[in-house]
């Protein structure tokens, strides 16, 4: 039978045998998120889109959408603004930017598009006529 000191030697080993080696940062134990991965709200609060990964990259559907959002889908040819696909194949190219496509569905078109994390609340949202030249951008916030 172990007493209580030797249960605790046992356990104390134990636990030294898993800590990682000094100087060593312990491997995680699943992968972390991406960063830009979440619910986003535009500038005007009438589109909410959530981001989440797409095979090895990143999208972003429609969750919530105004009546007025709808209405210019609808006219634009977009009949179901909820769940369309908004930002399509990003990709990170640098610390806080990816690069990908967005649909702008009031004029039904895709265009080139770049995002940057301004901060974990904040990103700017572009979408561009040629590459990264002629370019509009908005500032999205988390949710």
């Amino acid at each position: 039978m172990l007493s209580l000191s030797s249960l605790i030697l046992t356990l104390g080993a134990a636990g030294a045998l898993a800590a990682p080696a000094p100087g060593q940062a312990p491997a995680p134990h699943w992968p972390q998120p991406d960063p830009l991965q979440g619910m986003w709200r535009n500038p005007t609060g009438s589109v909410t889109i959530r981001i989440d990964a797409c095979g090895p990259k990143l999208c972003g559907w429609v969750a919530t959408a105004s009546a007025e959002a709808i209405d210019d889908a609808k006219a634009g040819g977009t009949d179901h603004l909820i769940g369309t696909r908004l930002f399509e194949n990003y990709a990170r190219d640098a610390a806080n930017n990816w690069t990908g496509e967005a649909f702008v569905p009031d004029i039904g078109k895709r265009f080139a598009s770049h995002i940057m994390l301004i901060d974990h609340n904040h990103a700017r949202v572009a979408g561009c006529l040629l590459g990264v030249f002629l370019c509009q951008s908005q500032v999205w916030t988390r949710l």
